[in-house]
């Protein structure tokens, strides 16, 4: 027998959106204004960073001198292009909804923890479901985004539990990353940009198919903290797709 975790701490674009395509637009965009091209590795540098980051890797790629950036006229000029593509829809990543189905239905809480700001999650919120959630926290809500441990350790805090009884789902290095700082165990989806193998990291191709039995075979695997969750229990699997 494997143990579920006693909470699920979701990342948002790439996880459970796939609107990393859409912030691929409107990250083009903004480096075409700033007179760079974007690249792939360039593009691979900024996923699932803070906005101040963000910005910081394109200013640096267009040689943009220090007096010259101006962060908040850029950040808002972004905001304003990724709401407008958020506007037309934002779709899943495969097997997501399905996943937050399954989760819901175990009684297990869930959080949503992403580096995007407040603003733009609110944009994201009525795809994905407020309600599904105990508590959401973004990027300009606590003193540094991922990948310092931040955010992570305040989810966990607010639901009153140690991050190693909570299972993270992420995407980029940078989310697994913070999820490792934070101590807990991770889940990685990898969308755009791969995410090394690690202790306490279980790789998987997609969402779908996380049915009770595979969230608790990669808790185990993770090293979740099990002898703290030994009121959940689920059958042992294999971690497939």
């Amino acid at each position: 027998m494997s143990t579920l975790p006693s909470a699920v701490l979701w990342d948002m674009d790439g996880t459970l959106l796939d609107s990393e395509k859409l912030w691929d637009v409107a990250m083009a965009d903004l480096a075409a204004k700033l007179g760079v091209t974007m690249t792939t590795a360039l593009r691979e540098s900024t996923l699932g960073n803070s906005m101040v980051d963000a910005l910081n890797r394109l200013f640096d790629a267009a040689a943009t001198a220090e007096s010259d950036r101006d962060h908040a006229r850029e950040a808002q000029w972004l905001r304003d292009r990724v709401t407008e593509l958020f506007a037309d829809g934002i779709p899943w990543r495969p097997g997501a909804r399905e996943a937050l189905d399954t989760i819901a239905g175990l009684g297990i809480p869930m959080v949503l923890v992403t580096n995007t700001e407040r603003v733009i999650t609110e944009q994201a919120l009525p795809t994905i479901g407020a309600d599904r959630f105990a508590a959401t926290f973004c990027g300009d809500e606590v003193p540094t985004g991922k990948p310092a441990p931040d955010l992570y350790l305040a989810a966990a805090a607010h639901l009153a539990m140690s991050p190693s009884q909570c299972l993270v789902i992420e995407d980029s290095p940078t989310g697994s990353a913070a999820a490792a700082a934070a101590g807990c165990p991770t889940l990685v989806v990898p969308s755009d940009a791969p995410v090394p193998a690690a202790d306490g990291r279980v790789l998987r191709d997609s969402l779908v198919g996380l049915d009770a039995e595979t969230l608790g075979e990669i808790f185990r695997l993770a090293g979740g903290d099990v002898d703290r969750n030994a009121g959940r229990e689920a059958g042992s699997s294999t971690v497939g797709d």
